[in-house]
């Protein structure tokens, strides 16, 4: 990983601070070595001279240091010409002919005559050299990154227990944070594969867990909590000795600039995300979102969908509703309550009185009459009322009017 700190040394306090900052950080992701130059290739070549840290398991309390090394712009050309030739990529293909030669470091291979080292070595070599030694510009090819996003993870050691997955599975989801920036997309479903051990597996075969959300993210914590979520009702059949994990299904998602200013920073978790970490504590049956379907009966007016994969309307999205839907009440009963009637006036914790209406509603006319008052194939004729009960407030009402006895219901009550 190359990072180029020269502009930002000021934002973060200075190159020593900065530094601090990203060794303490990247051994929780996975570095082995750090070395700091003036030139990308330098700082390369001083990292192929550095030992390597012992990785560590994530959450772990105590850790080795990564070691590090640093090259000032002045003793850029005496530490490079100190070095090793192989420490320079370009160098591997001509190394015995220039062993041969008697050139064992850097330095020694740039004191050579320039025009016979590139009409026998090539030009790409003192190319190399050049960006080395800050001579000439560094220049990098772009990074072609694939359409789909898979990444596999060897474990330390044998997993017993679904739980203990998340710490293999947080480094991956750091990956899949990157591709997804990079490639401008959000994840809509991802999916971790697990590979059980060989030896003590029997008949257990791998497993997977797939995690849905309802709209594109690239909040890498939300996902790690769904994660966590799902895993705690996980049993493992056998040890687990390897992760991978896919990103299925994504979408473009723009990238929004983040702020540096405190009071524009947004803290805790959307909506959206709370209700799908809900639905995987719960059970997604058990946290439902309403959307409206296109009906005039009351009771089919919406439906109930799982929340956590049902994306929440949008100001665009909302149906403008008609003005005669205002009067409806927030509460509907399962089933309409047949009400007492006195002298033709209906009776609901006393006589009600009726305050508005009728609204008249027929529909539902493609049902068979043999079955039309059944729940869901009802010829409905109704003329709702909104009505009030001495002791009971604001009701809504309706007296039907289809063949048979008229009588009145109560369907809904206000607040």
């Amino acid at each position: 990983m190359l990072l180029e700190v020269q502009d930002s040394l000021r934002l973060f306090g200075g190159q020593r601070a900065l530094l601090q900052r990203v060794r303490a950080q990247a051994a929780g992701q996975g570095a082995r070595a750090l070395a700091v130059a003036p030139t990308a290739l330098a700082a390369l070549a001083l990292l192929r001279t550095l030992p390597v840290a012992q990785s560590v398991e994530e959450g772990a309390t105590t850790s080795e240091p990564i070691p590090a090394k640093a090259c000032t712009p002045a003793a850029l050309q005496r530490t490079l010409d100190a070095l090793p030739l192989k420490t320079l990529s370009v160098t591997h293909a001509h190394a015995p002919t220039l062993q041969r030669l008697g050139c064992r470091t850097l330095g020694q291979l740039r004191a050579l005559p320039r025009g016979g080292v590139s009409s026998r070595f090539g030009a790409a070599l003192l190319e190399a050299l050049d960006r080395a030694y800050g001579l000439r510009p560094d220049a990098f090819d772009w990074v072609a990154l694939p359409e789909q996003f898979s990444a596999r993870l060897e474990c330390m050691g044998r997993i017993e227990v679904a739980e203990g997955l998340l710490l293999g599975a947080r480094r991956l989801l750091t990956q899949l944070g990157a591709w997804l920036l990079a490639r401008q997309r959000g994840v809509l479903a991802l999916t971790l594969h697990w590979e059980h051990d060989l030896v003590r597996r029997g008949d257990a075969t791998n497993g997977s867990l797939t995690i849905r959300t309802a709209e594109a993210t690239r909040d890498m914590l939300h996902l790690m909590r769904l994660l966590a979520e799902h895993l705690t009702r996980v049993t493992l059949p056998a040890p687990v000795v390897a992760i991978r994990l896919e990103a299925p299904q994504t979408e473009a998602l723009a990238t929004q600039s983040i702020s540096l200013l405190p009071e524009d920073q947004r803290e805790g978790e959307t909506l959206q995300q709370f209700i799908e970490r809900l639905s995987a504590r719960l059970g997604s049956d058990r946290v439902l979102r309403g959307q409206l379907m296109a009906d005039h009966r009351p009771q089919h007016m919406q439906r109930w969908l799982p929340a956590a994969t049902t994306a929440a309307p949008t100001r665009r999205s909302k149906p403008k509703l008609p003005p005669h839907l205002l009067l409806h009440p927030p509460w509907l009963l399962r089933e309409p309550l047949r009400l007492a009637v006195q002298g033709e006036r209906p009776v609901y914790q006393g006589t009600l009185t009726l305050l508005a209406g009728p609204e008249r509603l027929e529909s539902g006319w493609w049902s068979l009459l043999e079955v039309a008052e059944t729940e869901g194939q009802e010829l409905a004729l109704r003329d709702y009322y909104v009505a009030r009960s001495p002791h009971a407030g604001l009701l809504w009402v309706y007296r039907r009017r289809s063949a048979g006895e008229p009588a009145w219901f109560l369907q809904g009550v206000y607040g």
